[in-house]
């Protein structure tokens, strides 16, 4: 669920992106309006409507000056996962992944920095802005 900066003159963003982008934030608002909690309590429905849309405008605008045509690309396929998976579960938090520690070392033994950027790289795309935001 990230945003892009839409009015900015100087943005390389083509009008089919701004569409797209503008599009994916009313998918949002439209699923966080009709959401129903996987308990069906009222009050965790409340409160999951509200992360749902926190969580958004957020992210947007976090997001609102990114002008990098694939990092813009970045950003609406992990909104497109974020979307799918949450309702998939009917979940609106994040997944989390659960990778042991050192779980992916090479038995030859390995730098803890090279650990933590094959742990990076494992990390799913609907997770990426998840560390950055919470």
């Amino acid at each position: 669920m990230k945003g892009v900066l839409l009015n900015d003159p100087q943005n390389k963003m083509t009008p089919v992106t701004r569409q797209e982008v503008l599009g994916l934030y009313r998918k949002i608002f439209r699923i966080a309006k009709k959401w129903q909690s996987a308990s069906g309590q009222i009050e965790e429905t409340i409160k999951e409507k509200e992360y749902i849309e926190s969580e958004a405008k957020t992210l947007f605008r976090k997001n609102k000056n990114v002008t990098d045509p694939k990092l813009i690309k970045q950003c609406i396929e992990e909104c497109e996962a974020r979307i799918e998976i949450g309702l998939h579960y009917n979940i609106p938090y994040p997944r989390p992944i659960h990778l042991p520690p050192m779980g992916l070392a090479h038995k030859q033994g390995r730098t803890l920095r090279h650990q933590e950027k094959l742990r990076k790289i494992s990390k799913p795309i609907y997770l990426k802005s998840h560390d950055e935001v919470s």
